[in-house]
C-alpha cells in the first residue's frame, strides 16, 4: 500500500497530499466505492451536504476497518446554510448523518457573494473548531477577495481552499494568494473531467518517459505544484493507481509542457466565484 506524504496545515494539524473525492458516489455501490479506496490508502475522504453521500462515507469508514484517527473526514456547508445559526445546525447534522463525533475539515462550498452571508458561516466554524467538533476550517471556491473579507472579520485564515484547478486552469493567482496567506490549495476536478487532457502530447509524453499512465502525470503534476488534488474513482484498480504517484518525478520541462495546456478560461462549467450560486 502506498505511503502519502502530508502537509503542515496552518493551524498545526497535518493532512494526506492527495485525498478521494466522493461525488456521486451513493447508495451501495458508492459505500463500497468508498471502501475499497479507503483500504487502497486513501487518508483524506472528502464530502459535501450536496453531495447527498455522508451516510455512505461514514458507513464506509466503519465497513474499512481503519482506525477513526487515521482518517481525515471532510465535508462542507451549502449555500442554503450560511446564516449563523444555520450553519451551527449543518455541522451537526453533518456529523449525525456521518455518525462521527467530529470533522477533521469542514468547508464553506460556495461564497454565495450575491446571499452575502459567507461571514457569518465563517464565525460559525470558528466557533465549531472552538468547541471541538471540526479540527480543521476552511473554504472552498473563495477568491482572493473572499479571503480577504473573512480573514479580516475573524482573524483567523482558513486552513484550506479547495478550487477548480487542473491542466486547462492551473488558478496561477490563487495558488500565489494561497501560498502568501498561508493556506493549502486543494484541487477539485483534478483531471479535469471530460475535457481531462489524458491524450495531449505533453501529457502522453510524461506518460511514456516514466512508464506511468496519463492520469498519474496529472495528478503528480498537482503534487509538485504543492496542490492537494481529490481524484475521484469507483474501479479499484484505477483508485489505487492515483494513488502511486509518489515514486516517480516530472522534470521542469514535463511540469512546463503540462502547465502550458492552460487555457485562458478553461473552467468546466463556468462556475465563477464571483457570481456561481449554488444552494
Amino acid at each position: 500500500m502506498a505511503r502519502i506524504p502530508t502537509y503542515d496545515l496552518n493551524d498545526g494539524t497535518t493532512i494526506p497530499a492527495i485525498g478521494f473525492g466522493t461525488y456521486p458516489l451513493r447508495g451501495d455501490d458508492g459505500t463500497e466505492a468508498i471502501r475499497t479506496a479507503i483500504e487502497a490508502g486513501y487518508r483524506l475522504v472528502d464530502t459535501a451536504v450536496n453531495y447527498e453521500n455522508e451516510r455512505e462515507v461514514g458507513e464506509a469508514i466503519r465497513r474499512s476497518g481503519v482506525p477513526r484517527d487515521e482518517l481525515v473526514v471532510a465535508s462542507k456547508i451549502p449555500g442554503r446554510h450560511h446564516a449563523y445559526d444555520d450553519a451551527i445546525a449543518s455541522v451537526r447534522e453533518s456529523l449525525d448523518r456521518l455518525r462521527l463525533e467530529r470533522t477533521d475539515l469542514h468547508l464553506i462550498h460556495w461564497p454565495n457573494p450575491s446571499q452575502g452571508r459567507f461571514v457569518e458561516a465563517w464565525r460559525a466554524l470558528v466557533q465549531l473548531q472552538k468547541d471541538g467538533l471540526v479540527r480543521s476550517i476552511g473554504v472552498s471556491n473563495f477568491t482572493e477577495e473572499h479571503l480577504e473579507r473573512i480573514i479580516d472579520d475573524t482573524g483567523v485564515t482558513p486552513a484550506v481552499n479547495q478550487v477548480e484547478l487542473h491542466p486547462r486552469f492551473p488558478q496561477d493567482h490563487m495558488r500565489a494568494v494561497h501560498a502568501r496567506l498561508g493556506i493549502r490549495t486543494e484541487a477539485w476536478s483534478p483531471m479535469g473531467k471530460r475535457r481531462a487532457p489524458l491524450e495531449e502530447d505533453a501529457v502522453r509524453a510524461a506518460a511514456d518517459a516514466h512508464g506511468v499512465s496519463p492520469g498519474q502525470v496529472i495528478l503528480r503534476w498537482h503534487v509538485q505544484l504543492g496542490s492537494l488534488p481529490i481524484p475521484k474513482s469507483a474501479d479499484p484498480a484505477r483508485q489505487a493507481q492515483n494513488l502511486d504517484v509518489f515514486g516517480f518525478e516530472l522534470t521542469d520541462d514535463e511540469m512546463a509542457a503540462v502547465s502550458g495546456l492552460a487555457e485562458d478560461d478553461g473552467r468546466l462549467f463556468g462556475g465563477d466565484p464571483d457570481t456561481h450560486e449554488e444552494m
